[in-house]
């Protein structure tokens, strides 16, 4: 993309480790923005992570810039004091007491710099739970998003870190409409995020729907299917491919192009309650149907009947999905340890261009003779 990205002259220090924070950080990269992240001399600690946190740091720190300074030290805390007064945005996610003690708390960095504005990604929101540590998976346990993942007896998280990735994401919302509010007031604001409401906010549909009806939540493995056909079917060699037949149109086209007359002319079958009541015959009659079916031919049928499918997948697969490697589909960085990686685009597109080219991980320390002598020079000037 070669116009000017939105939150271009953007300047953010981000001092915040492990994921919600750092994904915020990311993304604002991705718009534009200028991220300094700062890191104690020995490193964020994500990036000695191995095994599932190998990509943690990688992944959501592409883009920065590293800077390193300790905050133990007097000095150090200063220089980070004067980085913050060059920047639009401070970007955290420490424990409000360890904050308090740097004066690097909402309320002090407010009177210090009025203009600021403050993201701080916290485990809660204000309230009861405020000083409490949290997790992702703290927070899908918490929530009962892990219990309708599972069930109540094996509560199962979600395979990603899900909340932090979005709570990273109403990070970068509140961020940019303070950023707005600013361009009419001059005033910073104090954004705190919580990684527990961000997983109250994804379950909120099955809270509304127990307020509504008295029914508690069905986990979704034992959940009453809403359509009468939402499931996965076996094929000929031995993959599985997920089929949704919602609508009028789609039942219509199913019966029709799967050879299932006897579905189309049932007069209990008139109408999608009719179906769905009774999935427990039908269901079995079209998995008959299908296990003929090798995999690449029902896809095939599939794509061209437009109706809802997926070939059931592996992360690792979706390096060979053709529309994951479309042009702009992955972008590649380099990594300070040697060698590159491939990730996904940010899910949008402006004026028709993806974002995300080239962004490499930030080697520790890397830009500290760059910022530290601006810095220096701007308080040289009158």
């Amino acid at each position: 993309m070669t116009d000017p990205l939105p939150l271009e002259g953007i300047r953010v220090i981000e001092m915040s480790h492990m994921v919600m924070g750092p994904a915020c950080g990311m993304i604002l990269v991705q718009l534009g923005a200028e991220v300094i992240k700062v890191e104690p001399p020995t490193g964020d600690k994500t990036r000695d992570l191995r095994g599932m946190g190998t990509s943690f740091f990688p992944l959501f720190n592409r883009g920065k810039k590293s800077v390193t300074l300790d905050l133990k030290k007097e000095d150090d805390l200063k220089t980070l004091h004067k980085l913050i007064g060059t920047a639009d945005v401070f970007l955290e996610n420490f424990r409000d007491q360890t904050l308090e003690k740097q004066a690097l708390d909402a309320d002090s960095l407010q009177t210090e710099f009025p203009s600021l504005i403050i993201a701080g990604h916290k485990g809660f929101l204000s309230g009861p739970y405020e000083a409490r540590p949290a997790l992702d998976e703290v927070v899908q346990m918490m929530s009962g998003l892990a219990m309708m993942t599972g069930s109540r007896e094996k509560p199962l998280r979600v395979g990603s870190s899900a909340n932090d990735i979005m709570g990273g994401m109403f990070g970068v919302i509140g961020i940019i409409a303070a950023l707005w509010e600013r361009e009419k007031t001059g005033k910073g604001k104090n954004i705190r995020i919580g990684l527990f409401e961000n997983a109250l906010f994804m379950v909120a549909q099955h809270m509304v729907q127990f307020d509504l009806t008295g029914v508690p939540s069905t986990p979704m493995p034992q959940r009453t299917h809403a359509w009468p056909v939402y499931d996965i079917f076996d094929t000929s060699d031995g993959e599985k491919v997920f089929i949704g037949v919602v609508t009028e149109g789609h039942w219509n086209i199913f019966c029709k192009s799967f050879d299932l007359p006897e579905l189309l002319e049932d007069a209990n079958l008139k109408t999608a309650t009719d179906r769905i009541e009774a999935r427990n015959w039908t269901i079995p009659l079209i998995r008959k149907k299908l296990a003929p079916f090798s995999s690449s031919d029902l896809l095939t049928k599939l794509e061209a009947l437009s109706l809802p499918f997926a070939r059931i997948n592996a992360p690792e697969d979706l390096f060979d999905d053709p529309h994951v490697l479309r042009p702009g589909g992955l972008v590649t960085s380099h990594h300070p340890e040697g060698g590159t990686f491939r990730s996904p685009v940010l899910p949008l597109e402006l004026d028709g261009h993806h974002l995300g080219d080239n962004l490499d991980v930030p080697i520790l320390g890397a830009d500290n003779e760059d910022i530290l002598a601006q810095l220096e020079q701007s308080e040289k000037l009158p």
